[in-house]
């Protein structure tokens, strides 16, 4: 069996990879594993579940929530709310485990299980494999040791999650938005009412578009993977900007006064300004990925901030800042970790946050962004190759040399291997965008030859 749990969860087409018995069963394989661990032990196991508004998350919230009452776990429902508000309240409710159902951006057909530690953590690699291997254990016939009368899980709705969460979410901004027109791209997803709910405790004028969900429409053509409707908005109702999320909304992207986008890159930039100056921008750090543009990386340097790389997606980013100290990390596609403050990427926080500094400065967003120059970007997937000699191939290697040799200090080449299929992509940043359209050609060329 290959791995079910990637690098968010277990992920895949609702009723046909995803199915109620995968769900079901690897819930109650969860609960097992939690109490070998030690988790429950000395007290009754209660659980938060909470999900996005798919169609498909009400059977699957169904099945998650038998499968954890069947092995002896309470649970509170907490309903349609964003990711991070399901791991906001797990750690405030002293839970012993969270799961969230959602798949995030993807299409309305997909969706996923996320597992939460105590605190409101991911869990721990080696947890996710022995969860994997227990229920592929019990999936071939062994039986379960199951509890009976009072030992089985109690099930009840928790209505307050949502103003819990809202409030957890103003009490983190350092001042009111008083003053400020917002437009808020919900993506028909879990934050519909969470995000502009807070905006407008927080002060500020909202507008709110995809924020209708009907179990069906979920990032159909809006949110933070789809802005065009955004950018028009922001346009149309003369607002100060634009704040758009994913299905989960654990992602945040922007559109400044005149229509343009602003990504997670420089929501970054202005955000760890703004905490160097509050004096909570620990080490004077920020953590982003390899495939952060150049222009942050300069930009950073410019303003006297160090910059720690990782390896692409936020699970890597947060193990860096976890593992270091740091406070603040993301991703250019809008995931954006303030730790002292959550436990993983938190759209509306981030946005809160985001408007928080125009109102404190009295500055623009296109002002502030401006503080990073996003410096041309090509990237090439170059199929049908051997990934796997990507390091080890001598003639890449020198065509590399010699392209970074071209670039200089204002230009950057990136191969990455892909994961899961036979290509690789190949990224070149330049001053100039014909300059990166040419040395990423050269390169695509080399890596055919070299390892077609």
């Amino acid at each position: 069996m290959g791995r079910l749990f990637g690098t968010d969860g277990v992920r895949g087409v609702a009723n046909a990879d995803l199915t109620a018995e995968l769900a079901l069963g690897l819930s109650v394989a969860a609960a097992h594993v939690l109490a070998e661990a030690g988790t429950f032990e000395g007290h009754r196991p209660v659980a938060v579940v909470g999900r996005d508004p798919r169609a498909s998350g009400e059977f699957l919230e169904a099945a998650v929530v038998a499968g954890l009452a069947s092995a002896g776990v309470d649970v509170l429902r907490v309903g349609v709310l964003p990711t991070p508000a399901v791991a906001h309240l797990t750690g405030a409710l002293g839970a012993d485990l969270g799961v969230m159902l959602s798949a995030s951006h993807n299409a309305m057909p997909d969706n996923g299980i996320k597992f939460f530690a105590r605190g409101g953590h991911k869990l721990a690699d080696e947890l996710e494999d022995r969860i994997e291997s227990v229920y592929e254990e019990h999936r071939t016939g062994a039986p379960w040791q199951r509890p009976t009368g009072s030992g089985v899980g109690r099930v009840k709705s928790y209505d307050q999650g949502l103003d819990q969460y809202v409030a957890h979410l103003i009490g983190v901004l350092p001042n009111r938005l008083d003053g400020l027109k917002i437009v808020l791209d919900e993506a028909h997803g879990a934050a519909a009412r969470v995000s502009p709910e807070a905006f407008a405790r927080a002060g500020a004028e909202v507008i709110t578009i995809g924020a209708q969900p009907d179990g069906l429409n979920i990032n159909d053509g809006c949110g933070s993977t789809h802005l065009d409707l955004l950018k028009a908005a922001v346009v149309e109702h003369k607002a100060d900007f634009g704040v758009a999320h994913d299905g989960d909304a654990d992602r945040c992207l922007a559109v400044d006064h005149t229509g343009a986008e602003v990504d997670g890159d420089q929501i970054l930039a202005v955000l760890a300004l703004a905490m160097r100056e509050h004096g909570t921008l620990r080490h004077d750090t920020v953590v982003a990925t390899v495939m952060s543009n150049l222009g942050f990386k300069l930009a950073m340097e410019g303003q006297g901030l160090a910059l720690v790389q990782t390896a692409v997606g936020d699970r890597y980013v947060l193990e860096s800042m976890k593992e270091h100290g740091f406070a603040l990390g993301g991703e250019q596609s809008g995931h954006v970790i303030i730790l002292d403050h959550a436990t993983t990427g938190d759209g509306t926080l981030t946005g809160l946050l985001l408007a928080a500094r125009v109102a404190e400065t009295g500055r623009s967003l296109a002002d502030l962004a401006g503080v990073m120059e996003r410096l041309p970007q090509v990237l090439i997937n170059v199929p049908d190759v051997d990934r796997t000699r990507v390091k080890t191939s001598a003639e890449l290697t020198a065509a590399v040399v010699d392209a970074e040799r071209e670039l200089g200090s204002t230009g950057r080449v990136l191969l990455r291997p892909s994961g899961t299929e036979p290509l690789v992509r190949v990224m070149v940043e330049a001053a100039d965008i014909e300059q990166a359209r040419s040395v990423a050609g050269r390169l695509a060329d080399v890596v055919k030859s070299a390892l077609g």
